[in-house]
């Protein structure tokens, strides 16, 4: 493989789910641990795209390498768009995900099942450094999954608010289905999709 593609993740186990979904022959997936890269950007932005747009930036200047991030949440109608940007340090950064799933179903606790709709979101973004005259140095795409959240948790699977995110079509939640099927239906899953279509001409991959 001579094509690498750094993931803005210190997360190993998130570089692997890319790779599984991006499926790109010929193109290494590296996390930053594989770089060495210990820094933290400050995810500072007031929505995904700006988060993501930072995290890209930032690890793709450390590195020098073709870099995708993204940043993702849950936003809730009935809470104005909360936890939004912070789903991931909803109520402090010390919580746990059942903490925070706990806080989530609180805030909530007034909110009948007909006014519970809420969303996963995700943000990719793909920078390419080097070069001032690459006209996409920087494409997003986004990917959204539409549910409601339950009264309680429900089903073992999945991590974060994936318990009380409930699937109409479904009739399960996001904890109650398998990695096959959360890929298909996933904010995540339908923003990869995407970006993959944007990496195949990066690198001259054919389409299959």
């Amino acid at each position: 493989m001579h094509n690498k593609l750094l993931i803005a993740s210190h997360n190993k186990g998130k570089v692997k789910e890319f790779q599984r979904m991006l499926n790109l022959d010929g193109v290494e997936l590296l996390s930053l641990e594989d770089q060495g890269i210990t820094f933290e950007a400050v995810e500072c932005g007031k929505t995904f795209q700006e988060n993501s747009e930072i995290k890209a930036k930032v690890y793709g200047n450390l590195s020098g390498l073709i870099t995708l991030a993204d940043d993702s949440g849950l936003s809730v109608d009935s809470l104005n768009g909360a936890p939004g940007v912070l789903s991931a340090r909803y109520g402090g950064e010390n919580l746990s995900d059942e903490d925070r799933v706990e806080l989530l179903l609180n805030n909530m606790r007034n909110v009948p099942v007909a006014e519970r709709q809420a969303k996963f979101i995700a943000v990719l973004t793909l920078y390419r450094p080097g070069n001032k005259n690459i006209s996409n140095k920087l494409i997003s795409v986004a990917g959204t999954c539409e549910g409601l959240i339950t009264n309680s948790p429900v089903g073992t699977n999945g991590f974060g608010y994936d318990p009380v995110f409930y699937i109409p079509s479904l009739k399960k939640t996001t904890a109650q289905i398998s990695s096959m099927e959360k890929d298909s239906i996933s904010h995540r899953g339908k923003a990869l999709k995407k970006m993959r279509i944007e990496l195949q001409k990066l690198y001259n991959i054919d389409n299959d």
